[in-house]
């Protein structure tokens, strides 16, 4: 429960979105509507190891919220642009969600998109509540959140229409890379540069798949009739940099589609496992790390959906069914020498930005996994059917793609949509072999070698047990 609001404190601005359709007796509703949750200025600004004040807006922040009833059963899907939602905030929307609307707390799935221009929140972990920067903001904003969240949710179900539903999967070669590579010293280099002689092949795989899920009015004629655009894509949203407020790479998609559909179109960006996945391609020589740069991934990534959309195909509408398991993923061995040298290294380095940046991950890893003193992770895995061909699998982090890749390739549903990032965020979630690779993800990691795998089994078993 976040503490010091009351639900009725909450100002709330709306824009709300759409009605949507089923054809006839098959039977699916679905309403949308968002909720603008940009902060004001002067918030410190979250995904660095360093504090910094939004100084401005290039495009504003939003929750997102789809509700879908089949047969009288309904969930609701969220996606904030922020870097993550954390526990806390999941279990006090959820609370409203349900008071308020009677969709059950388990039925709702909150993700982020993990936009690297948006706003701390409190509670997010000790490296974050460590920053010299003004706490009371962030904690006042953070208090916001589960109400303007329940508010867009009980927006979009009081609009529930009859809606048709169509998904494909398309494909956007060339855009997201694993940010991973094999150098010629015998390392495994991490963003290693562009253009550099030293890369000898990426470490891993990347994922070129564009999940989409298409909701319309029913017997629609046209792009003007489609109300919402469920977009699931793996890569990390940090193109913009800076202090200026912004959404991102989805945020630029989103005003994409709205530029083909219209302005009341919704569409929601739920990030695939894209833990070791960038935009950085290696390769090419021009700068990729301005705030032009997302509108270029939102052209090139939208290119690719309105490519997909000519594979669209209906959807056979079935039960909507939910199912969460609590899993326990053990901590990483820390000893009270690296917590002693962490100690040190954060405090004469915390106002240092040319420090070493691999020390400080290293000494911040230390100190958050000491602080748990020994209690492990207790994370949720959410699975989310509707009929036997659509899936929504919630993931607790930056998950790794290698993980990613195989629940996919063990899912018995044909389209199967990874949500990372999902109700709560305990950082990097490696697979097993990066582990022993070393560098920047596995040694930020806050989970031990083998979690990624467990979640993987997880989420397969209650895929499985929901397509019977």
């Amino acid at each position: 429960m976040i503490k010091g609001k009351t639900m009725r404190s909450v100002g709330i601005r709306f824009v709300l979105l759409g009605l949507l359709a089923a054809p006839g007796a098959a039977g699916v509703r679905v309403g949308v509507a968002v909720t603008d949750i940009t902060p004001s200025l002067g918030i410190q600004m979250a995904g660095y190891y360093h504090a910094r004040g939004a100084e401005g807006v290039l495009d504003p922040l939003f929750s997102k919220a789809l509700v879908m009833e089949s047969d009288g059963v309904r969930a609701a899907f969220v996606v904030l642009d922020l870097i993550s939602v954390t526990r806390a905030i999941t279990d006090e929307a959820r609370a409203a969600i349900e008071r308020e609307t009677g969709i059950p707390g388990d039925h709702v799935m909150i993700s982020a998109t993990h936009a690297h221009t948006g706003p701390e929140l409190s509670g997010r972990g000790k490296r974050s509540d460590d920053q010299d920067a003004p706490k009371s903001v962030v904690a006042a904003y953070t208090d916001t959140l589960p109400a303007k969240i329940a508010a867009s949710v009980r927006v979009a179900n009081d609009r529930l229409e009859p809606a048709q539903l169509r998904a494909t999967r398309g494909h956007c070669e060339g855009l997201t890379f694993n940010r991973r590579y094999f150098m010629r010293d015998g390392t495994v280099g991490w963003n290693p540069g562009k253009l550099n002689p030293n890369i000898v092949m990426p470490a891993g795989p990347s994922d070129s798949e564009v999940g989409i899920l298409y909701v319309e009015k029913p017997s629609a004629r046209g792009p003007a009739e489609a109300v919402a655009t469920y977009v699931n894509f793996a890569m990390h949203p940090d193109t913009c940099g800076g202090n200026q407020i912004s959404a991102d790479w989805p945020g630029a998609l989103s005003r994409m589609l709205a530029g083909y559909h219209g302005s009341n179109h919704l569409t929601l960006v739920a990030n695939g496992t894209c833990g070791n996945l960038n935009h950085f391609d290696t390769s090419w020589g021009w700068p990729q790390n301005t705030g032009a740069e997302g509108h270029r991934i939102g052209t090139v990534l939208g290119a690719a959906v309105f490519q997909a959309y000519k594979q669209l195909q209906p959807v056979a509408i079935g039960p909507l069914r939910a199912r969460s398991q609590i899993v326990e993923l053990a901590l990483p061995e820390v000893t009270g020498a690296q917590v002693e040298e962490a100690k040190q290294t954060l405090a004469a380095t915390k106002d240092d930005r040319g420090a070493n940046f691999m020390r400080q991950v290293r000494s911040s890893r230390a100190l958050s996994v000491a602080a748990r003193e020994g209690e492990p992770h207790r994370v949720e895995v959410q699975v989310i059917t509707l009929g036997r061909e659509l899936a929504w699998v919630s993931l607790p982090g930056e998950v790794f793609v290698e993980l990613g890749l195989a629940i996919k390739k063990r899912s018995p549903f044909p389209h199967t949509y990874l949500v990372t990032l999902a109700n709560e965020n305990i950082g990097y979630i490696p697979d097993r072999r990066s582990y022993a690779e070393g560098n920047y993800e596995p040694e930020s990691a806050r989970c031990a070698a083998g979690s990624g795998e467990m979640l993987v089994e997880t989420a397969v078993s209650l895929l499985t047990q929901l397509h019977k």
